[in-house]
């Protein structure tokens, strides 16, 4: 035997699901919102409902709720799948200038081992240099030596 269809037997104290005040807060603003989509009468029976502390449990209530939270989960789902591949994005990006200023900074080492590389064969070539200077001095002081003792 079905039961009765009034108003008390369809609705069930919001105390009995063992909800905190805000999940029952947050459940009736969804009832009503999804009734409210729904349209019909039911959005004025859930806000009686509501106003006694009851929540609707009858087959249309409890469907519109069903599909109003499957419609709220699926735009969860695809905001979560959106700042999913920002996040990723952003990784990436980071990733990349990452990658990029570690490629610049082995550049610059190697550009700087090639310049103590050539300041080394500079002054190799320096020292070089300054060993000939050293023996063109000493070879003129000679010539100069020579020169006075056979101009004399």
């Amino acid at each position: 035997m079905a039961p009765p269809s009034t108003g008390a037997q369809q609705s069930v104290p919001d105390t009995q699901l063992g909800l905190s005040q805000d999940e029952i807060a947050s459940l009736r603003y969804h009832q009503q919102v999804a009734l409210s989509q729904a349209g019909g009468s039911s959005s004025r029976a859930a806000s009686n409902a509501s106003s006694q502390g009851r929540l609707l449990l009858d087959p249309t209530s409890l469907t519109a709720l069903s599909n109003h939270f499957d419609r709220l989960m699926a735009a969860i789902q695809q905001r979560w799948q959106s700042l999913y591949a920002q996040t990723q994005t952003a990784t990436q990006v980071q990733y990349d200038r990452a990658g990029n200023v570690i490629g610049d900074a082995d550049a610059e080492i190697a550009r700087f081992n090639a310049i103590l590389r050539q300041i080394d064969e500079l002054q190799n070539e320096f020292e070089k240099i300054k060993r000939i200077g050293e023996i063109v001095k000493a070879f003129r002081a000679r010539v100069e030596q020579l020169d006075r003792r056979v101009g004399r």
